[in-house]
């Protein structure tokens, strides 16, 4: 099996490629590593939408690959996610992409730009209907989730964001990363845990160490799983 994991900085999965026997370098992003009999490449793209895109497509126009993995933190705005929750994102919508009109926010479908049933969206979401087949997986909380470019951290655009798409978590580039696995038809799971709630800029009530550590405890456990 080759498994592509991808992450937006490499300190987010640093515990699970400690684990790997690394092979080679393909290039400054995406370097290759063996699980057992298993093939695992890592593909760091950086901060963000635009890297994310860019790099998961090159990568995955390069090489084929059974699944991909998505693996970081997020914020959560659901308070019932406790910090160090690890969830599995199955919905996830581009909060930003659309116009204002005053106090209104239009999303590209309420546009008429894009149809919200236009592949690879679903309702004008992006939807992972059919992820990997793992144990792991299906145990943890399924959740949905907004890709921003500027996180919130302001009472009066939290309580927006929470009105227009009504999200459990978001990150800056889970949604993009969905995009590109459904546009290559390959199948993906965007696995993430809670460093934070989302609300007013408050790092001292941050916990990225445990985040860090605990989705990567999942990460493993689920390549283990596909691998097994």
């Amino acid at each position: 099996m080759r498994i592509l994991v991808v992450t937006a900085t490499a300190a987010e999965v640093a515990p699970l490629v400690s684990r790997l026997t690394p092979l080679s370098e393909h290039n400054r992003h995406l370097r290759a590593y063996r699980r057992g009999a298993h093939d695992i490449d890592v593909l760091t793209t950086g901060v963000g939408m635009v890297a994310t895109a860019t790099w998961c497509s090159r990568t995955l126009m390069a090489a084929d690959y059974d699944l991909a993995l998505n693996a970081g933190v997020c914020g959560a705005f659901d308070r019932a996610l406790a910090l160090g929750t690890v969830v599995h994102v199955t919905t996830d919508q581009l909060a930003e992409l659309g116009a204002e009109d005053g106090d209104s926010f239009l999303t590209i479908h309420d546009l008429g730009l894009l149809d919200g049933n236009e592949f690879p969206f679903t309702a004008g979401a992006l939807v992972n209907s059919s992820p990997p087949d793992s144990h792991v997986l299906r145990s943890l909380p399924l959740v949905t989730a907004i890709t921003v470019s500027t996180v919130h951290g302001n009472d009066d655009s939290i309580a927006r964001a929470i009105d227009r798409f009504s999200p459990q978590v978001e990150s800056m580039e889970g949604g993009a990363f969905m995009y590109a696995c459904l546009v290559h038809r390959l199948p993906f799971a965007q696995v993430r845990s809670v460093s934070n709630v989302v609300e007013r800029r408050n790092r001292d009530a941050w916990n990225v160490p445990e985040a860090i550590r605990t989705v990567n405890a999942t990460l493993l456990a689920i390549v283990e799983s596909l691998c097994a």
